[in-house]
Parts: structure tokens; C-alpha cells; sequence
């Protein structure tokens, strides 16, 4: 008897409708799966039969064929074991196979016949209601990540043979509320979120002014300074600026942490608050744009719509660095291999701090910390951090040793700079409103040239900054589009002298490299 289940996979982000198609005929017993399976799959027939076994029902003796299509596909993991389960068991007459149709499954099977949760059940379930599936059977602890898409039914699953005994309509357990109408589910910090205050670094203003406009242009920063200057406390504080996630962000950013696995099951709603992702020095390149035999999202693409904060730059491998070229101009990563390309969103602001020098104090000598790098060991380690890559970085900010420490708490706090950031955005949001952006770091081309309008003194300063500078282009349009969000932190519709001014003080190493 031949019988057909609907499963799903992931391809990058997105979902993907898989067909489980099993077959019983009579012969030796044996079980082949076709359609390219790994690993985990192949190994699903020994979890099935077990399942199946210890759930109080028969695991046919004959031969069972079950095909995944598309068969040129490759797939992976373990989240097809309920729909093979459920097809061996409607094949074989011990269920009426009528009652799935128009049904996901996805689940993976332990020995007991619990149902286990999967990665990447969010645009599984996304994909079957744009297909027009009536309704989903996901793992209980699932459910109300699954439940975050609305316009089909969620049924949760706590083991086969409840599921069985139940006829296949085991109680769907109470919906969630809908992360677009209501909680936050907030994406994991290093540090304490929200205790966090930009109040808490004394001094620096300069620092905090940068950081003010990054946060208000969505724009690529850079602090380089000798050690503890408050460059990693000012980044670390980005995230209480940004303002949170509108709902098709949110989503996005949501089924980008449920592909990852990286999704936290005890609360329902979609992450609202913008991502923070800090790897370490020593993540390989792989792990940080993304890569794998199947393609897997990296930090860049965790970091989607938020901050992918690099401590200590030139710490990190060239390779790595290098390979970040790419997504911070076209804002997605494309992996390609033997059997296909993947593209992953990584639209993201890059926040980083360096010194110096190897010791840190190259420049910002004292008598108790004098710098002790050669000449070449300084060029060597700011050579790490390649020319086209730093050209992309919009403020490039020196961080130099304060002479005294303030007696107190000083300057604006996180909660003053966030209003003024949400001021900016929501002038870059109404003026950008048809052309699909959101952010003045976004404009490219004759968008930029339309939407950054210089006056006369302005025009005549950048033109001045551009030759004795010896600026790229990029870096003349990087300086265009900080203009732009100084002058919407102003209020001003008008790009004037001031803004194009203050923008240009932020290209220290163009600066260094003229001088």
C-alpha cells in the first residue's frame, strides 16, 4: 500500500514542503529511504521501528520503501521521523491515512515514542500556510513558536501513541497569544539587557556622540583607543539606543534563530528586541559569515537587524575579517556549494573596538604604560585590518585617555539617546517609506544622490575633505550618509556645513593615512 505525508526541511531561513511517500510491499523485510538523506535521516528508520514497538502498535514485516521529494534535494536532520512514522503506520492499515491529508508533520521520535522538538519549526510552519496546509503537528514544546504564525491550526504532540490513540486529533493544547499582537521574547545579552546605561561611561563624549549617530543611522562604527577608555563599555551599551523590531523584522529575525536552534521555547512571542551577537576573537570565518557541507547562518546572520559586535579587531583572523567585505555591502551572505547556493540575510551594524598597537599604548604613552612596539610590529597589526575593510566602516573614532576621572555619573542616559534616536528613525522611515529601507546607511546610488542634498557651503567642504584626504568614493558616500542622519538628529531637513563637518571628523585613519 502506498501513502503520502507532508514534512518540511530548511533551505537557508526558509521553509520547504517535503514529501514522504512510503510504500509497502510484500517481500524480505527491509527499509530504504531515497531522496538524498544524511546521517540523521537514514538513522531515523531504527528510531522509527523502536518508537513504533515501544508505542504498542506493529512495525510491518516486509519491504517499506519511503522516498523524500524532491529526491534532488539534500535532506538533513531529524524532523522528518513523525511523517515517516505516521506513513509506515497509514500503509500498513493501522491508522486511516485520509485524516492527514492537508497536515505537516515534523517531530523527531525517541526509542519511547516521545516527540522531540526540532530546529527550524518557525518557517517550517510559515512555508505550510503559504502552501495552504489547514494545520500543523509540531512537537508539544513547539507549539507556541509555531503558533506565531497565524492562518493555520497547531496541534501539539507529546508522544506517538497518545497521538495514536487519540485517532491522529489528539486536543490542540491552548494557543499562544501572537508574538505580532503581543509579548516581547527578547534575544539573549552578555550582559543584563536594559541594566546597562550609556550614563554609566563617564567622559568620552565625543565616544557617545559617535555612538548616538550609529545607532541613529543603523551605521558601522569603530573605536580604536589604548586600553580602557570605555571602548567595549560604549558598544556594549548600542542596543539600549536601538528602537525594537517592527513585526516583519521580528519575524525575520525569529525564523532566523529558530533555523539556528537558538530559540528560547518557554516563552511565547517573536524576538523584539534587536540582536547583539559578540563572538570571540578565534571564531573562524565559517562560524562567523556562515558555512557548513549544508549551509548554517553564522554570526553575521544571527547579528540580522541588530549589532555584530568584534572586540578587539585586529584580533581576529584576516580570513574572517575578510570574508565580512561582502555582507556589510550587499547586506546577505551567499554560500555556495556542490548541490546549490544559499543566500542568508545579514543586515546588520558592525561595532567594533581596537588599540593601537600590540600593547595597546602606541600613541597614549605614559610613564607607567610606555608603548613597546617596533615601528614595523604597529604596522604589521594594523595591517590585520585590511584598507577595503575599514573603508566601510562609517565612523572611525579615536578614544584617547581621559587625564582625570569625573567625580560622578555624567551625560546623556540610554533612555534620553533612545528618544532621540527614535526622532531620527522615524524621519528616516517616513522619508524612505517607497523604496523599501529603512535606514539612512542604506542609500545607495541615485537613491543617495535624491536624499542627500548639500548646500552650497556643505558641498564646497566635502569637496575640500575629498582631495586633501584622499578619499575612496565609498568613503565620500559614507560621509554623504552620516551627514544625512546628523542633520535628521538636528531636526534639519536640510544637509548643512555643520553636518558635513562633524561627519568628516569621524574618518580618523583617513585622516592618519593623509597625514
Amino acid at each position: 500500500m502506498f501513502v503520502r505525508m507532508l514534512s518540511a526541511s530548511v533551505v537557508g531561513v526558509e521553509g520547504r514542503l517535503i514529501e514522504v511517500e512510503v510504500d509497502i510491499s510484500s517481500g524480505l523485510p527491509q527499509v530504504s529511504v531515497v531522496g538524498l538523506p544524511d546521517p540523521a535521516v537514514r538513522e531515523s528508520v531504527e528510531r522509527v521501528r523502536t518508537a513504533i514497538q515501544n508505542g504498542g502498535m506493529k512495525f510491518p514485516l516486509d519491504r517499506i520503501t519511503v522516498n523524500l521529494a524532491p529526491a534532488d534535494m539534500r535532506k538533513e536532520g531529524s524532523a522528518f521521523d513523525l511523517a515517516i512514522a505516521a506513513g509506515i503506520l497509514g500503509a500498513s492499515g493501522q491508522i486511516p491515512a485520509g485524516m492527514l491529508e492537508g497536515s505537516l508533520l515534523i517531530g523527531e521520535l525517541s526509542l519511547s515514542g516521545e516527540i522531540k522538538p526540532v530546529p527550524g519549526v518557525l518557517p517550517m510552519v510559515e512555508r505550510a500556510r503559504k502552501e495552504g496546509l489547514s494545520q500543523a503537528f509540531v512537537p508539544r514544546e513547539c507549539v507556541a513558536e509555531a503558533s506565531l504564525i497565524e492562518g493555520i491550526r497547531v496541534r501539539g504532540i507529546g508522544s506517538l501513541r497518545e497521538w495514536i490513540l487519540g485517532g491522529g486529533r489528539h486536543p490542540e493544547p491552548e494557543r499562544p497569544s501572537s508574538g505580532i499582537e503581543g509579548a516581547a521574547w527578547p534575544a539573549a545579552r552578555e550582559e543584563g539587557g536594559h541594566d546597562l546605561d550609556l550614563s554609566d561611561v563617564v567622559g568620552q563624549h565625543r565616544g557617545k556622540r559617535a555612538l548616538l549617530i550609529a545607532a541613529a543611522g543603523m551605521h558601522n562604527l569603530l573605536y580604536i583607543g589604548p586600553p580602557g577608555t570605555g571602548k567595549t563599555m560604549l558598544c556594549r551599551r548600542l542596543p539600549t539606543l536601538l528602537p525594537p523590531l517592527d513585526d516583519e523584522e521580528a519575524l525575520t529575525v525569529t525564523k532566523i534563530y529558530s533555523v539556528s536552534g537558538k530559540l528560547r521555547r518557554e516563552r511565547p512571542g517573536l524576538i523584539r528586541e534587536r540582536p547583539f551577537r559578540s563572538p570571540h576573537h578565534t571564531v573562524s570565518a565559517a562560524g562567523l559569515i556562515g558555512g557548513g557541507s549544508v549551509p548554517k547562518p553564522g554570526e553575521a546572520t544571527l547579528a540580522h537587524h541588530g549589532v555584530l559586535f568584534l572586540d578587539e579587531m585586529p584580533e581576529f583572523p584576516r580570513t574572517a575579517l575578510e570574508a565580512l567585505r561582502q555582507p556589510l555591502e550587499d547586506r546577505h551572505v551567499t554560500i555556495g556549494r556542490a548541490r546549490g547556493v544559499v543566500s542568508f540575510p545579514a543586515r546588520f551594524m558592525l561595532a567594533a573596538s581596537a588599540n593601537p598597537c600590540p600593547c595597546g599604548y602606541w600613541g597614549a604613552e605614559t610613564k607607567e604604560h610606555p608603548c613597546t612596539c617596533s615601528a614595523l610590529a604597529v604596522a604589521r597589526y594594523r595591517a590585520r585590518m585590511s584598507g577595503p575593510l575599514a573603508d566601510r566602516i562609517d565612523l572611525q573614532v579615536e578614544m584617547p585617555r581621559q587625564p582625570i576621572v569625573p567625580s560622578a555619573q555624567d551625560g546623556m542616559t540610554s533612555a534620553q539617546a533612545r528618544e532621540l534616536v527614535a526622532e531620527a528613525g522615524e524621519r528616516q522611515r517616513f522619508r524612505y517609506r517607497s523604496l523599501g529601507i529603512r535606514w539612512n546607511s542604506e542609500l545607495s546610488g541615485r537613491r543617495l544622490a535624491e536624499h542627500v542634498k548639500l548646500a552650497p557651503g556643505a558641498e564646497s567642504l566635502l569637496a575640500g575633505a575629498y582631495a586633501g584626504l584622499g578619499l575612496s568614493f565609498r568613503a565620500h558616500d559614507r560621509i554623504l550618509k552620516m551627514s544625512r542622519t546628523i542633520a535628521d538628529l538636528a531636526g534639519s531637513d536640510a544637509v548643512k556645513e555643520e553636518h558635513v563637518a562633524e561627519a568628516v571628523q569621524y574618518r580618523c585613519l583617513d585622516a592618519n593615512a593623509a597625514g
